[in-house]
């Protein structure tokens, strides 16, 4: 992915962090998708050992091709869930410069929100890690706070929050220095 298109880089700016999500926050998704994969299989298996002839292609000319219509549209909607789910696990990014912070969430397949904020303007930078997978792979939400109520971004399931944190506070406190100067 080519950050150019996504951001219009200032001259003097230089990217510090590409954040995404932590890839283990993925895995659920992947394993629901394995699951809903294996569901068709085994429901083949209980009809054939049930009832041996109804799905034989050759004694049943209406319901084979029903069920291979039914497993094809099942299966289709699957691969569309996983791609629906994969885009929005994907596109989830977060930019770092050392003159601002910008988060690019995709909502859906159609929908992306883009907000930025200058670090200078960093009153509050919090890392919220919650639960036994969070703590072992070390991975949390960052969310960053400025002086007014209704600006606030989140990094949501980062790797290693807390040096992303010490980061982020590193270069608001420079940002802040150009600024003033």
């Amino acid at each position: 992915m080519i950050i150019s298109n996504l951001i219009r880089q200032k001259s003097y700016e230089k990217i510090e962090y590409l954040l995404r999500r932590h890839p283990i926050t993925f895995l659920p998704s992947f394993l629901i998708f394995l699951l809903m994969l294996a569901v068709p299989v085994v429901v083949y298996l209980l009809i054939n050992n049930l009832y041996p002839n109804i799905l034989d292609p050759l004694t049943s000319k209406i319901l084979f091709p029903l069920a291979t219509l039914s497993a094809s549209i099942y299966y289709l909607g699957t691969c569309l869930f996983f791609y629906f789910r994969f885009i929005e696990f994907y596109l989830d990014i977060w930019i770092v410069t050392n003159d601002r912070i910008v988060s690019i969430n995709q909502k859906g397949l159609f929908s992306q929100t883009i907000s930025e904020m200058d670090l200078y303007r960093i009153q509050d930078v919090t890392v919220v890690v919650n639960g036994f997978f969070p703590s072992i792979f070390k991975y949390g939400d960052v969310q960053i706070k400025t002086a007014s109520q209704n600006i606030k971004i989140i990094f949501k399931n980062v790797p290693k929050p807390n040096e992303i944190r010490e980061a982020l506070i590193q270069l608001s406190d420079e940002d802040r220095k150009h600024h003033n100067s």
